[in-house]
């Protein structure tokens, strides 16, 4: 079942209409430690400096507060995924700048979502594994090799990159400030920014 299904709504028939109001999802995925809250938080400044309505839903709170009690089990991650998706599309659809900041490991959900939104930009986080290994602000990956943690994504579960994502950011040659610049430039692009 798809998020469509699960949550009954009804796909967008036409992204560029529905997306005329202003209102998008800017999805991040990428491994753990790879940039996608650091770089939200700058993309985030840059809303605010405009006045742009928006909402963070950052994977962490997401999973303290809309998905509390779910595991990491991949029908308990597919189902947080989904909530987030969900939650974007409503966002998204009365006029606000919804972004995503979830591992969001598989990419068949990652794709329902984006479905179901419609006005969706994909943003792909890509920092190597040793990279975000050598960050692990959280010391989760330190944790996942000792065997407290099982199932973590990029160590026993795997990570599906993005196809065809709308950004790539390089984190590991980039600043947070170049990636949210070349974030905002896809933005205007795609005619989502006007600034």
């Amino acid at each position: 079942m798809d998020a469509t299904q699960e949550f009954g709504v009804e796909q967008n028939s036409s992204p560029a209409k529905a997306c005329a109001y202003k209102g998008f999802t800017l999805w991040f995925t990428g491994l753990s430690g790879s940039g996608k809250s650091t770089i939200s938080a700058v993309i985030e400044t840059e809303f605010k400096k405009r006045g742009v309505k928006h909402e963070i839903l950052d994977g962490d709170v997401v999973r303290t507060n809309l998905s509390k009690g779910l595991g990491f089990s991949k029908e308990d991650r597919d189902a947080n995924i989904r909530r987030i998706g969900f939650v974007c599309h409503l966002l998204s659809r009365n006029g606000v700048v919804a972004v995503s900041a979830a591992i969001s490991p598989y990419r068949a959900i990652r794709d329902e979502n984006r479905r179901m939104i419609g006005c969706f930009v994909e943003v792909f986080v890509d920092a190597p594994l040793e990279v975000c290994e050598e960050r692990d602000p959280k010391g989760l990956y330190k944790k996942a090799r000792a065997g407290e943690i099982k199932e973590f994504t990029g160590i026993d579960d795997p990570y599906e990159e993005p196809l065809h994502p709308e950004v790539v950011c390089h984190t590991d040659k980039e600043t947070p400030e170049e990636s949210a610049q070349k974030i905002l430039g896809r933005l205007r692009e795609l005619g989502y920014i006007e600034w």
